[in-house]
């Protein structure tokens, strides 16, 4: 058995292990699809580190630590009663407390929580900070609700949450569905039940009240960072290069903002209804504005720019010719026909700014095609990364500027994309992302597993 999606075969002494983590959590097809693709790498790592298989790291590091399933009970404007259910996943805390965002989504269920808080532990171990990986949420869908709804929600789901978190327990933050709004009333029901000002037990607060400059650009600042790492081993620079990047949401548009100020032109960025075509470049001041301020549809955005933009309903995004692809949208959402579609209008560079954004086949030929791909857990570090630096912040009642926080960043960014080439050189395969970055994720988490024993 596979991950499905066209995956290839597991290496010798691998299909056992996901096989039992398949009958282990049956109908989890995320979190399959995110432990195959990490599994597929680990050959080398258990043939060099015997104690890993000594101390069952592996089928350790697959099951999660804690996992937090609860009712959130909350009254619409119009009176109705509803019921939400809402997932905390602590899946490891060898690293330090469990770290990863809250997702609102009608398509959030265990898989999917399940797969984010697995990919989170490695990518936080990229990120060289002391933070393990977790991951939570509701199938709460924000859209179309009041504010006063979203309260009414955010303090029922807080009010079973606060037993399970702390600055040194378990730090959440924000991730689709969830922003500035969300976690301000998150964190105000914290200190209303625990009567105490916990600034580090949540990360994405308002900069007036313990929030970090950056945090908001930092997924998608942190993906161009590096993708222009991964330009720069290839002698080149985003100087004239024509991009494309699906998603309208947080991490898109910082990334669209930022690949502008490098010199590229952003031509396309997508939503739930369809993608609009710019060549001129997108305007990200008018995406912000129709996305933040307005949460409209890019509809919006077409009427506003008139003649210089179109929108298009049928076919994919990646059916729009560009030398860079950034998918910031949502898991499984570059398959392999959009693949062969972006190889055959000549894409360069792939690098992920969503979490599992392309299917395995897709991957697959990217790697075949000669393309630079980068999977999420090394290339969308940033925003996690942020967080930590956030945390820390917190920790000495300190609030740095904007441009020495960026600077971090985009220092965090360099080293991950340094370690994810020194270590698949390391381990014979060289250039490879995916290798370099779950080795090194996986090398670090067990090496700390190890060290604590049986646990």
């Amino acid at each position: 058995m596979n991950a499905g999606h066209n995956a290839a075969p597991l290496p010798p002494g691998m299909q056992s292990h996901f096989d039992t983590v398949v009958a282990r959590n049956p109908g989890e097809r995320e979190f399959h699809q995110a432990v195959y693709e990490v599994m597929q790498s680990l050959a080398p790592v258990e043939e060099a580190r015997p104690e890993y298989s000594q101390w069952s790291i592996l089928k350790r590091i697959c099951e999660p630590e804690r996992q937090i399933i609860f009712r959130v009970p909350w009254v619409a404007d119009d009176g109705e009663v509803q019921i939400n259910r809402g997932f905390r996943v602590e899946f490891n805390s060898a690293l330090g407390p469990y770290k990863g965002g809250l997702r609102f989504h009608p398509s959030v269920n265990l898989s999917i929580i399940k797969f984010l808080g697995f990919e989170q532990v490695f990518k936080n171990a990229l990120t060289g900070m002391p933070i393990g990986g977790g991951k939570g949420g509701s199938d709460f869908d924000p859209k179309g609700r009041s504010d006063a709804e979203i309260m009414r929600f955010c303090q029922s789901f807080m009010t079973e949450l606060y037993r399970h978190i702390g600055e040194y327990t378990d730090v959440p933050a924000g991730d689709i569905g969830v922003g500035g709004r969300e976690i301000g009333y998150l964190f105000g029901q914290y200190k209303r039940i625990t009567n105490r000002y916990e600034a580090g037990v949540l990360s994405g607060k308002g900069l007036t009240w313990g929030g970090s400059l950056v945090r908001t650009e930092a997924t998608g600042y942190g993906t161009v960072f590096f993708a222009q790492s991964m330009l720069k081993e290839k002698g080149q620079d985003f100087g004239g290069k024509k991009v494309v990047v699906s998603g309208s949401g947080n991490v898109a548009i910082y990334a669209v903002e930022k690949l502008h100020q490098l010199g590229a032109t952003v031509i396309a960025v997508s939503d739930s209804n369809g993608y609009v075509v710019d060549e001129a470049g997108i305007d990200v001041e008018l995406l912000k504005d129709i996305k933040e301020v307005r949460r409209e549809r890019l509809t919006a955005y077409v009427d506003a720019r008139g003649g210089n933009a179109r929108h298009v309903t049928d076919g994919s995004i990646w059916d729009v010719p560009c030398d860079v692809a950034l998918p910031c949208a949502t898991q499984n959402e570059l398959e392999e026909i959009h693949a062969k579609q972006l190889v055959a209008n000549g894409v360069q560079l792939v690098a992920e700014g969503a979490n599992m954004p392309c299917t395995p086949a897709a991957v697959a030929l990217f790697q075949s095609a000669g393309v630079a791909y980068a999977p999420g857990k090394a290339s969308n570090a940033g925003g996690v990364a942020t967080s930590a630096l956030e945390m820390q912040q917190n920790a000495s009642r300190d609030s740095w500027e904007f441009d020495e926080t960026e600077e971090k960043l985009e220092e965090i960014m360099t080293h991950i994309h340094e370690r994810c080439l020194t270590t698949a050189e390391e381990f014979g395969d060289p250039g490879n992302y995916v290798t370099g970055a779950n080795l090194a994720g996986y090398l670090k988490v067990a090496d700390a597993m190890v060290s604590m024993g049986v646990i």
